[in-house]
């Protein structure tokens, strides 16, 4: 059996997303990549050096350069009918373009899977992680998308890929690329940081988050957010952890005023260590957390940052 993995990149390197999901492709025998972008023979040639992976296709054309689902979803199309398996990562840019894929192919979509128990059986979470469901597929051509917190990181280098072009598909002409709001930061993405500090409704306000970031800055740290705090305006929803946000997996991550809600927790729940800072005792926080501090975290947090 072959399966493709289409990589997920930003034109100049592959996102770590990718790793992962090669990880789970290798499951199914031979791994090729599709790049599908512009200007990107950079992103070519690292996935050509990822280990495990046979073969590289390339489709280097502006159609792809904002990766846009309708074209991603065409030129996944164009070379489909080879493969056993199509897997990409469930980030935003997965879960926005396979659908389509699947359902040119009439064939159901297997999504955020975190196991693959055989090529015709997978485990995925349910009911916000509080279930893992087992799911068999009978279809002929599998169309997955992987949690890649879920699997480890394929080695970046090893590898010596055969490296091959594929041509470009027409235009959709649906949609088109108009611009881009992206805020900027130097601290690391929240989905490849391996320290998290995350604030909550606790926060009481947008200002104070301040008193988190500075610790962040000392411990080289992404900053994230529950949905309350969100919701309340305190910070941007690109901070949101949690089942309607961002699924993270790091090797620290500490939770600041946050009760612990089942949705916040499905975010996070799988970080290799769990702090949690939280006035009330009860805070279902407490459960998942591998060391626990009840105290008031303005007090608590301005101290821990000047012990660092």
């Amino acid at each position: 059996m072959t399966a493709l993995v289409i990589v997920e990149h930003d034109n100049c390197e592959v996102k770590d997303a990718t790793l992962a999901t090669v990880t789970a492709a290798k499951n199914f025998g031979d791994v090729h990549l599709l790049v599908a972008g512009s200007e990107c023979g950079s992103v070519a040639e690292a996935a050509a050096t990822i280990d495990g992976v046979s073969k590289v296709l390339v489709a280097d054309d502006a159609a792809y350069a904002h990766s846009l689902a309708s074209e991603l979803a065409n030129i996944t199309l164009s070379v489909a009918g080879e493969y056993d398996a199509i897997l990409a990562p469930a980030t935003t840019t997965g879960k926005n373009f396979l659908p389509r894929v699947a359902a040119s192919l009439d064939v159901a979509q297997i999504s955020d899977i975190v196991s693959v128990e055989s090529t015709d059986t997978f485990k995925r979470p349910i009911y916000a992680g509080n279930a893992i469901a087992t799911v068999q597929s009978s279809d002929t051509k599998k169309v997955i998308t992987v949690r890649a917190t879920a699997f480890d990181k394929a080695a970046a280098t090893g590898g010596s890929a055969e490296v091959v072009s594929v041509d470009a598909t027409e235009g959709s002409g649906k949609s088109s690329y108009v611009g881009s709001e992206l805020s900027e930061s130097d601290r690391p993405e929240l989905t490849s940081a391996k320290v998290i500090i995350s604030g909550g409704r606790g926060m009481g306000s947008g200002e104070n988050f301040s008193i988190i970031e500075a610790v962040a800055d000392k411990l080289g740290a992404a900053v994230g957010a529950s949905r309350a705090a969100v919701d309340a305006g305190f910070v941007p929803n690109d901070y949101q952890v949690g089942q309607t946000g961002k699924i993270v997996a790091p090797e620290l991550y500490i939770a600041v005023g946050i009760s612990g809600a089942i949705q916040h927790l499905a975010g996070m729940k799988d970080s290799k260590i769990i702090v949690a800072i939280n006035k009330d005792e009860e805070a279902p926080i407490f459960q998942v957390a591998d060391y626990g501090l009840v105290a008031d975290l303005f007090e608590a947090v301005p101290e821990l940052e000047k012990a660092l």
